[in-house]
């Protein structure tokens, strides 16, 4: 072999050298084996000398495989176990992945129950929802309906009335019922003349003059002296005349002029006036 080998080949050489050194024997190997096995800087003269063993080598494999003493390449015993346990780990690798894949199987199967459920736990909520919503419109109508009885949560009417008034900020339906209640347990008191002056402004603000006409009568029975009469008689001038009772509108604007007109403040005078005017007062 010649010079012109490129290292890479006559490094080849080399490897399968040495592999049929250590299966055949011989004094070949002795001499070869020991520079394999050391770490060699490679240059002409020693890939020649590598090129002339391997030439040696393969004219006594020629000679042995002539004389009917053909080389046997028995395999590594290691190298067979090794491969033993290679074919274990394959065939556990493949028992994994099987196990892999009947999980992600069931995982799905999973998933899909799971999402199922969370539907129908989200359809029973929604519905449950919409029954409590239903329970509580149906006792709030039940005792917003149900008759007003006389009853004093505090026993005082002071008390009373104040818890009435902060009821309707929060809780209007339950304020309005509050009041009438104050109304009916307290009906000879300033606080229940009050409640019903109050009721009477809610029944204006919801466009219901008729409807107020009621409370501010009851309210002034017997025109009471207390600071907001005079101001509710007014009101319930401008009621009577919007539901055409122009008689009783005159005398409602008549009492004011004699009961409240000399404490009344300029404001509550110029609206007496605009009212008498209106509705045609003599």
């Amino acid at each position: 072999m010649t010079l012109t080998l490129s290292i890479t080949r006559k490094r080849a050489f080399a490897a399968t050298a040495l592999g049929l050194i250590l299966v055949a024997g011989g004094a070949v190997a002795q001499q070869a084996a020991p520079n394999i096995m050391e770490r060699t800087e490679w240059d002409n003269r020693r890939l020649d000398q590598l090129d002339r063993n391997v030439r040696r080598l393969e004219r006594a494999l020629t000679q042995r495989n002539a004389a009917g003493q053909p080389v046997l390449v028995e395999p590594d015993p290691e190298v067979v176990t090794l491969q033993g346990q290679m074919g274990l780990i394959s065939q556990r690798l493949s028992d994994l992945e099987s196990t892999v894949r009947r999980i992600n199987g069931d995982n799905e199967r999973l998933t899909f129950q799971l999402d199922e459920a969370t539907r129908d736990n989200a359809a029973l909520r929604n519905r449950l929802v919409d029954a409590e919503n239903r329970i509580q419109k149906l006792e709030t109508a039940a005792e917003l309906n149900a008759p007003i009885e006389a009853n004093s949560p505090t026993g005082d009417a002071g008390q009373d009335l104040a818890a009435a008034v902060r009821m309707l900020s929060s809780d209007r339906p339950r304020g309005v019922r509050a009041l009438e209640t104050v109304a009916i347990t307290w009906p000879n008191t300033p606080q229940g003349r009050e409640a019903n002056a109050r009721l009477g402004d809610l029944r204006v603000a919801a466009n219901d003059k008729a409807g107020a006409v009621p409370y501010y009568a009851t309210a002034l029975k017997d025109w009471p002296r207390i600071g907001w009469a005079g101001d509710t008689t007014l009101k319930l001038a401008d009621a009577l005349f919007a539901t055409d009772r122009k008689t009783q509108g005159c005398a409602a604007l008549g009492e004011f002029t004699r009961r409240y007109a000399p404490t009344a403040n300029d404001a509550q005078k110029a609206r007496a006036t605009q009212l008498r005017t209106a509705g045609g007062c003599g």
